[in-house]
């Protein structure tokens, strides 16, 4: 409720329809110690909600006065528990609830209530709801691309409403405009692996492997991507250290020589994991070493040796990770 409707609120007790109603005041026992100060407005509504609470009167009114509650206090529980009773015993249109929702949500949209709520209203609403709910999770993106309570929601409408069709191209909207959301690569992946019209993640891998190579390639230092491959090979390691774009791409950076840490850090898995480097490797690993990088015959040592100099924060899980490495590193 903004300040202008607060202004011209007419008091609950001031209104006909509410005149039979005796508002059933807070209990904070005989002697409270720090008391809120609650505004005006806002204990009367909670008066008078408690009110009809307690009676369990589920009508027009009584709905009405959850909006007004829930205006004032989203976070409620309580009160969206009761708007639930309330709108099954009325027969309530769904569709307008899922309006005011949305009203709410506009400023409160990390409210885990109300997502609670829109889930139950989708619920009963069925696949009638699917396009409202994929627009409505698009809108709170606009304002905050990482919402988790959003992304959440829509997975559970892929699931269980439908709405595939156009969701990888979604996924490839929101990449081209921001290549570093990683809620998006999370979408896309769950979109790859989840959804009943492409295959599955197998038949997707080679067309995925090459949009994600593609992406490092244009930024190297996003780490979304790099983190993507590795889940598209996910249990399949053999496949994984045998794919040629995968190690072809971890070499263009590498010979780039701008932003390679987690280049070196795909390479070292690779190798702990049985990947036989070529001449290649071994001539763009030197030509990043130093003299305080203790250059070693076995190249999965010099990498470590490498990323304890190029990535400090991590120093001791690499130096961890020399002391540690697999029989089969080179």
């Amino acid at each position: 409720m903004d300040s202008d409707e607060e202004d011209h609120r007419v008091p609950l007790s001031r209104r006909p329809e509410w005149s039979d109603v005796t508002p059933v005041r807070q209990n904070d026992g005989p002697n409270p110690v720090v008391p809120i100060a609650y505004r005006e407005e806002f204990a009367e509504t909670m008066d008078y909600f408690r009110a009809v609470y307690l009676a369990d009167e589920r009508s027009p009114r009584s709905l009405h006065l959850t909006s007004e509650a829930i205006h004032m206090n989203p976070g409620n529980y309580t009160i969206w528990q009761f708007r639930r009773l309330i709108l099954e015993a009325l027969n309530a249109d769904l569709h307008d609830e899922l309006d005011f929702i949305e009203l709410v949500a506009n400023g409160n949209s990390k409210n885990y209530q109300i997502w609670h709520h829109r889930r139950w209203v989708a619920e009963k609403l069925g696949t009638d709801a699917m396009s409202k709910e994929l627009e409505f999770t698009k809108k709170i993106f606009f304002i905050d691309a990482k919402n988790y309570h959003a992304w959440s929601h829509r997975q559970w409408v892929l699931q269980a409403l439908g709405g595939w069709e156009d969701e990888l191209d979604y996924c490839q909207q929101l990449l081209e405009d921001d290549i570093f959301n990683n809620s998006a690569w999370n979408q896309r992946y769950f979109v790859v692996t989840k959804s009943p019209l492409l295959g599955g993640l197998e038949a997707m891998r080679e067309s995925e492997v090459r949009y994600a190579v593609e992406a490092i390639i244009a930024k190297p230092e996003n780490e979304s991507p790099w983190r993507y491959l590795r889940g598209l090979y996910k249990d399949d390691a053999e496949s994984w250290i045998n794919d040629p774009q995968i190690s072809s791409g971890c070499l263009k950076v590498l010979n780039s020589q701008i932003n390679y840490i987690f280049a070196l850090s795909m390479l070292l898995d690779l190798l702990c994991h049985g990947f036989q480097p070529g001449q290649e490797f071994k001539v763009a690993i030197n030509a990043l070493t130093s003299e305080s990088d203790s250059p070693d015959s076995e190249l999965a040592k010099t990498v470590c040796s490498l990323l304890e100099r190029v990535d400090p924060m991590r120093s001791n899980y690499w130096k961890w990770r020399k002391r540690t490495l697999p029989a089969q590193a080179v």
